[in-house]
């Protein structure tokens, strides 16, 4: 994940939680930790012009990420396909090679080897997880699922290996029980979550580069001593109603840098794939805990029906719990 604030195709599917909610953090991830965290030198350098479609910053992908579950020759191997809705699961997972072998050695980028992202399809609930790497090469971390339904993981990570590319794999998972997807809820310039408020300016725009501002108050107040968080002052992560397809986006600047602020204002640049539907989640982070705030924008003209229609229901369910940052281990 790419900080100068590249729109990396973060597992092509703007992995944001299409429902009504906003989110609250919860957790801290225990992640291996066998190097200190990796400089961030090569993410100040400016970012190249994203190409129309989409991609992870600075590498010449044009598909968005996480849209496909094998890229250059590696695979995302979902070993828990189906979780059970409202019960607590260990979902696990592999990422593997050309040759089938487990991989067992990864770049570190922003402090973690890998990042998960799981959303639901109808962009309801949204996780920011990390797991827990084995020495086999298995992950695992703790999933509690409050709807049933379809749902995308998005693993992002970028393999050590020499000139290795940052890639974002996706995977379909289940969770099993009466379900009812959930309409995105309609656009909005403001967020709360937790106490907080968050404004956001400017727009994404199809195949171009543009600015997107949040900023970040509580009680009236702006905040200016937002604590960085992965080496970074903010995330966002933006997901494409339909398809899920994956922007994962970092600020402008990055802390100690002698220009960026600890707030109330977050700045990212940002290129949508593709006009439509998008949720974008901020991940941000104060007093020692993290938080998430969820906006539904849309890029280009308005979208078609279908961008925004969720797929057929099957039985009614109680309405959607709010988003959350994490499951256990959190972003």
């Amino acid at each position: 994940m790419h900080t100068g604030l590249r729109i990396t195709a973060f597992a092509a599917a703007l992995a944001a939680t299409f429902g009504a909610a906003y989110g609250v953090g919860r957790g801290v991830d225990p992640v291996v930790a066998e190097k200190a965290p990796a400089t961030h030198d090569e993410h100040s350098r400016p970012a190249p012009e994203p190409k129309e479609g989409g991609g992870h910053g600075g590498h010449e992908n044009t598909t968005p990420g996480g849209l496909q579950i094998s890229e250059n020759g590696y695979s995302l191997d979902l070993a828990t396909p189906r979780v059970t809705a409202g019960l607590r699961a260990e979902l696990r997972f592999t990422v593997r090679d050309g040759s089938g072998k487990a991989v067992t050695a990864y770049q570190r980028e922003h402090d973690k080897e890998l990042h998960l992202i799981l959303a639901s399809r109808d962009l309801v609930t949204y996780r920011h997880l990390h797991p827990t790497r084995a020495a086999d090469g298995t992950w695992s971390t703790p999933v509690d699922l409050p709807r049933a339904g379809g749902y995308r993981v998005f693993a992002d990570f970028t393999p050590a290996k020499k000139d290795a590319e940052n890639l974002t794999l996706g995977a379909d998972l289940a969770a099993s029980g009466r379900y009812e997807p959930a309409n995105p809820p309609a656009p909005d310039d403001t967020a709360r979550a937790d106490g907080y408020q968050v404004e956001l300016a400017g727009s994404l725009r199809p195949g171009k580069a543009s600015e997107l501002k949040l900023e970040v108050s509580r009680d009236g107040e702006p905040v200016n001593d937002l604590q960085p968080y992965l080496g970074a002052y903010g995330h966002l992560v933006a997901l494409r109603s339909g398809d899920l397809a994956y922007l994962h986006v970092h600020p402008n600047g990055e802390p100690g840098d002698g220009t960026t602020k600890p707030g109330p204002e977050i700045s990212f640049t940002a290129t949508a794939p593709s006009e439509g539907t998008y949720r974008l989640f901020l991940d941000f982070q104060h007093q020692g805990k993290v938080r998430t705030a969820a906006f539904t924008v849309r890029a280009g003209s308005a979208p078609a029906a279908q961008d925004s229609a969720p797929t057929a229901p099957t039985a009614p369910t109680a309405p959607a719990a709010p988003t959350e940052h994490a499951d256990g281990h959190g972003h």
